[in-house]
């Protein structure tokens, strides 16, 4: 379904376009973790499993310290909900984990998470320089309808989201209040 030229391409268009720039002190405001995180998630930068529903999402982008250096080897751990709203809380389904590459960059292919009931779709995720505090946030989707009533929606944590030819694409630096 998720065939690797599609994805072969959808990470070539995404080379083409850089993320969005640091700003300097402008750290990433936390949001809270939330009922369903679980510990010890698989080290994996595709969370897309064989039959899975749902519209294609490639997120990129870096991870910086307050002052814009890039951290490499930043740990980042990813969990959603699927399609239709739901987690997996049995196994690791749509949960995993990466380290960011030589330039601070990562890449997590997934689907667009759906919508519960008293929550805007989102994306959690715990970010850590090495030897660093954790930072636990969510990111959240632009145009989502559900956005202005949550009231753990941040309008700094919105990706920058664009359609694709597989599905959409989405950019996102975190900025960790670290040297």
């Amino acid at each position: 379904m998720f065939g690797l030229l599609g994805t072969f391409l959808a990470l070539f268009a995404l080379a083409q376009t850089p993320p969005a720039s640091c700003v300097a002190g402008q750290i990433t405001p936390p949001v809270t973790e939330g009922p369903f995180y679980k510990a010890g998630s698989p080290q994996r930068t595709s969370l897309l499993e064989p039959g899975m529903a749902g519209t294609k999402l490639t997120i990129t982008g870096q991870v910086f310290t307050r002052g814009c250096r890039p951290v490499a080897g930043a740990w980042l751990d990813f969990w959603q909900a699927d399609a239709q709203g739901k987690y997996d809380n049995a196994g690791y389904r749509l949960r995993g984990h990466q380290v960011t590459d030589g330039t601070a960059r990562y890449t997590l292919l997934t689907v667009m998470p759906g919508e519960y009931p008293g929550r805007t779709p989102h994306i959690h995720v715990k970010v850590r320089a090495p030897n660093g505090p954790v930072l636990t946030t969510q990111l959240y989707f632009p145009g989502a309808r559900q956005n202005q009533g949550d009231m753990l929606f941040r309008q700094e944590l919105l990706l920058q989201i664009r359609d694709t030819a597989t599905g959409k694409a989405g950019t996102f630096n975190f900025v960790l209040d670290s040297e």
